[in-house]
C-alpha cells in the first residue's frame, strides 16, 4: 500500500490539537519529532514534554484528496483560530510502497557490549553462539542497548560478572540488565518498575530467554520487604536517583554494590555529594557521549 506523509512545524501549543485534528480525519499514525534541535533530557515525572518547535508528521492513504483533507483539518474545532495555520504551511510526501515491518526489522542488528555479552533481536540469529546472548523485542521498547545508559550498564556486568549474587535490577524498563545479570551468573534476580508495560515487557523478554526472573510493580515490590541484595542497578534519571537513595541503601547489604546511571555527566556531582554525605563511596564512573555511569559501595 503507498502512502503520503503530511507535515507541519508548529510551536508546542499546537502539536496536540493538530495531531488530534489528523487523527480525526483518519490517519493511520501521528507522530512529533523535535524540529529545533532542543533536547528534552529530564521530563517530570508522570508528565509528556513536548519541544518548543515541534513537528507534526501524519500518515495517510495515496489515495487521500490531500487539498479537502487539510481544508478539514484546518477547520477543526481542537485548532485555535490564533496564530492560525494555511495550506502552504504544510508539505506533503509520497512514501514508497514497501514493507515497512521488514524495514523496521531490518534496522536492527545484533549489538556486543564488553567482550561476550550480546543484546540479538529476537528474529536474528546470535552473531556468536557461544557468547551470552540475549534475545530481545525491540517492539518492546524500554530499553535494548541502544541509549548510553544502557549500554553504560551492559558493558559494566559485562566486565563485573555478578556470579552467585543477589540482584536487583530498580527501574527494569524491559528487563535487559535483569536478564544481563542473570545470563552472567547472578544466584538470583528481580526486577521493579513503575510501569505495568514495563512489568509486561520484562516478563514476556524473560520468558523468551527462559530466564527466571521476579519482576513486580515497585508498590508490590516495597511491600514483600526483599532482602538486602550484592548488586542493585537502577537505570533511571537523576531526579529519582537522588530520591530513591534511603530505598538503595535498605535494599543493600553493608558494602554492597549500588550501579547508578542514567544522569547526565553534569549532574555526577551534586548526585555523588548526596551519597556520599549518606556514607557511599564512589568507586568508579564512567562515561559516554553526555552520560555516566557510577559504580558506588554501599555503607559498611
Amino acid at each position: 500500500m503507498a502512502w503520503i506523509q503530511i507535515k507541519a512545524t508548529v510551536n508546542e501549543t499546537l502539536a496536540d490539537p493538530l495531531s488530534d485534528a489528523f487523527s480525526e480525519q483518519g490517519a493511520a499514525s501521528v507522530t512529533f519529532a523535535d524540529a529545533a534541535d532542543q533536547p528534552i533530557f529530564e521530563p517530570e515525572l508522570g508528565t509528556t514534554p513536548i519541544w518548543q518547535r515541534t513537528q507534526v508528521i501524519a500518515l495517510f492513504d495515496a489515495a487521500t484528496d490531500v487539498d479537502a483533507l487539510l481544508t478539514q483539518v484546518l477547520a477543526a474545532p481542537t485548532l485555535p483560530d490564533s496564530p492560525g495555520l494555511v495550506k502552504s504551511d504544510f508539505t506533503i510526501e509520497p512514501l514508497e510502497d514497501k514493507d515497512w515491518v521488514r524495514a523496521w526489522m531490518d534496522a536492527f542488528e545484533p549489538m556486543q557490549f564488553g567482550q561476550r555479552l550480546w543484546i540479538v533481536p529476537s528474529w536474528h540469529q546470535p552473531p556468536d553462539p557461544q557468547a551470552v546472548n540475549l534475545m530481545l523485542d525491540p517492539g518492546m521498547a524500554f530499553g535494548t542497548g541502544t541509549h548510553p545508559t544502557t549500554a553504560l550498564c551492559l558493558q559494566w556486568l559485562d566486565a563485573h560478572s555478578p556470579v552467585d549474587q543477589s540482584v536487583v535490577d530498580y527501574g527494569c524498563g524491559s528487563g535487559v540488565l535483569a536478564l544481563a545479570a542473570t545470563k552472567l551468573g547472578a544466584r538470583s534476580v528481580s526486577g521493579t518498575d513503575i510501569d505495568p508495560q514495563a512489568i509486561r515487557a520484562s516478563r514476556d523478554n524473560a520468558e523468551r530467554n527462559q530466564a527466571d526472573i521476579t519482576f513486580e510493580l515497585v508498590e508490590d515490590f516495597e511491600a514483600t520487604s526483599p532482602q538486602p541484595a550484592d548488586l542493585v542497578i537502577a537505570n533511571i534519571l537523576a531526579g529519582p536517583l537522588k530520591s530513591l537513595r534511603p530505598n538503595f541503601q535498605s535494599l543493600l547489604k553493608p558494602e554492597a554494590t549500588l550501579v547508578l546511571s542514567g544522569l547526565l555527566t553534569t549532574q555526577v556531582d551534586d548526585l555523588l555529594d548526596d551519597y556520599t554525605r549518606h556514607g557511599f563511596q564512589c568507586l568508579a564512573h564512567n562515561t559516554l557521549e553526555d552520560w555516566s555511569q557510577l559504580t558506588l559501595q554501599a555503607p559498611s
